[in-house]
């Protein structure tokens, strides 16, 4: 479990393909500290570490993860968002956010809206419409965001306001029209519509 908070930005050392997915060496502030099993949400993607050395740790992404995430699109140089799991201990900034990405969206455009901040808008998948409200909470490569504006500008889209901190220590800073950015949606918002599909069923 994590809170959408970017740790830090690490850095793509080693991408190599392997039998039916990918496996990563990250460059990582925290990669000597992090043993052999533990979560790490990479873009908002949780995987697990596999190995660890000289400043680095590696995970594998399988098949499944790669048709669901942008993963599949790193290359080494390439520069990602980091957070470790969630301690007991640690105060919930952000939101609840599992590391399971839901789907990828497309950056529509972004507009510098005074002191630092931003405006990005993306487009999400038809599909997932019902998980999104006004002011909701949303993951946006792994990034807790809050929604400013939904289905404005366009229908099948939302806008999220960055603040100049965020804009800085995360990867959301390169945002670019065009780019894809992992997904996910909030926890529970998605267990009150499928409780309410499951009862509706009777």
């Amino acid at each position: 479990m994590f809170t959408g908070l970017v740790e830090a930005v690490g850095r793509i050392a080693r991408a190599v393909s392997t039998e039916g997915g990918r496996r990563f060496a990250i460059e990582a502030p925290f990669a000597d500290a992090l043993d052999v099993g533990e979560s790490v949400a990479i873009d908002g993607c949780c995987l697990t570490v596999v190995a660890t050395s000289g400043g680095a740790f590696e995970a594998e992404a399988i098949a499944e993860t790669l048709r669901k995430t942008t993963l599949g699109a790193l290359a080494e140089g390439d520069a990602v968002n980091l957070e470790r799991a969630l301690l007991p201990t640690t105060r919930l900034g952000g939101h609840i956010v599992l590391g399971h990405v839901d789907a990828t969206g497309e950056i529509v455009s972004v507009v510098a809206d005074g002191g630092g901040s931003h405006l990005v808008t993306v487009a999400y998948p038809a599909a997932f419409a019902a998980y999104l409200i006004p002011v909701g909470s949303i993951a946006v490569g792994g990034v807790s965001l809050t929604l400013a504006r939904l289905d404005d500008p366009a229908p099948g889209t939302f806008t999220v306001a960055i603040i100049p901190h965020t804009w800085a220590a995360t990867t959301l800073g390169r945002s670019a029209p065009g780019q894809r950015v992992n997904l996910e949606f909030d926890i529970v918002g998605k267990y009150a519509l499928r409780q309410r599909a499951v009862s509706e069923r009777g």
